[in-house]
């Protein structure tokens, strides 16, 4: 088994555990800072280690098949030596982009048509292309690929979508466990270290926001057979109560002793409330993305640091930022960004990823000690500024 759990809440459905891949344990909760183009924006790897405490990163399969492309990255010995990353990777199948690049798109059975970002030509992403080019990044868990559907949606329009994804999920397993380990380079030579000889993979969830087509795809995903289930679809310009029900209406009819990961989201108060239904896993490039506009995550709640209200604030972002971090009080670091500093978007991306990931450390922390329920609702009150 790669994942096996430690702790449940009491009196929700949160709880730790621990997930097994090649190159390391993954404790849950977790947060996994997203790398677009193969590295977290402005970071290296070493920051992502040292400061955020990162345990695993995202990479997009669409954007690093497009650039550097695979010949670079397979020359190169897969995406960890690529990028000097050596703990375990996750890679999205590019399923996001037939969602964020429907004016590009063309959707068949035998895959997605799209418009080449760089330069404009047609370039076919199928599920057996999606699972190889996974494959050949030689990324920890690999996703299915499946159709993402807009919010909103008619229930006809998500049901036969719903039903597109479940025949690609059958034909990446079939290529996943056909063709995998040939492709993926770290299994290419014998390496005793590896924690799982296996590229895992994860099925998603589809449905849109329909109860039944929800607890279908959920279903019909476990026949097939997957070593984690994410729900996706989610985080798409819908209400966050949707977002909340498209969780509950997926999570029932997933297996237990698997990883259940949320795709795309969220805020601090989001991820808590996720993790108490059940929740193990998270992405979004939220810390990082707001983290280039000004503003930081704090305990009080979120603050747009080029506000004149810091203008001689000499407190560090948060009193619990990374000790690294507590050095550069608010002023200056508002008197870097509003200079165009480039030394302000890395300080506030690694401020805000230590915030996230800290989060799920207390998290971990108090479902361990029967706490959660108090720790998520205290943070909440103050976070959300609640009376």
């Amino acid at each position: 088994m790669s994942f096996s759990i430690h702790h449940q809440c009491p009196d929700t459905s949160a709880r730790t555990g621990t997930l097994t891949t090649a190159h390391g344990d993954i404790p849950t909760p977790i947060f996994m800072p997203v790398g677009t183009q193969g590295m977290v924006k402005t970071l290296s790897p070493d920051e992502l280690v040292d400061v955020v405490d990162a345990r695993i990163i995202l990479g997009n399969t669409y954007h690093l098949y497009l650039r550097p492309g695979l010949d670079v990255i397979r020359e190169l010995g897969g995406l960890l030596k690529f990028t000097s990353w050596d703990k375990p990777i996750l890679t999205d199948s590019g399923g996001f982009q037939v969602w964020s690049l429907a004016k590009l798109r063309k959707i068949t059975e035998q895959g997605v048509e799209f418009s080449n970002l760089l330069d404009g030509a047609k370039t076919m992403l199928t599920p057996e292309l999606s699972m190889e080019i996974q494959a050949t990044l030689g990324s920890d868990i690999a996703m299915l690929f499946d159709e993402c559907p807009p919010y909103p949606c008619e229930e006809k329009y998500a049901a036969d979508s719903l039903e597109l994804t479940t025949r690609w999920a059958r034909r990446c397993k079939d290529w996943h466990q056909e063709n995998a380990a040939k492709h993926v380079p770290w299994l290419q030579t014998p390496n005793a270290e590896l924690k799982i000889p296996k590229q895992l993979t994860f099925g998603i969830v589809q449905g849109s926001t329909f109860a039944h087509l929800r607890e279908q795809s959920a279903r019909e995903l476990v026949d097939i057979g997957f070593d984690g289930y994410a729900v996706g679809g989610i985080s798409v310009g819908e209400p966050e109560h949707e977002m909340m029900r498209a969780i509950e209406n997926a999570v029932p009819f997933l297996p237990a002793d698997k990883p259940r990961y949320a795709m795309g989201l969220g805020t601090p108060p989001q991820m808590l409330e996720m993790i108490a239904r059940g929740v193990d896993m998270f992405d979004c490039v939220m810390p990082t993305r707001v983290a280039r506009h000004g503003l930081a995550f704090t305990a009080d709640g979120p603050i747009h640091i080029k506000n004149k209200e810091f203008e001689f604030d000499p407190r560090p972002l948060d009193e619990n930022t990374h000790p690294s971090l507590q050095k550069y009080s608010r002023a200056f670091i508002r008197h870097l960004f509003r200079s165009r500093e480039m030394l302000s978007l890395r300080l506030l991306s690694l401020h805000n990823l230590h915030f996230y990931l800290r989060l799920m450390q207390h998290a971990r922390e108090t479902i361990e000690s029967g706490t959660f329920t108090t720790f998520k609702n205290d943070f909440n009150q103050r976070y959300l500024q609640q009376p």
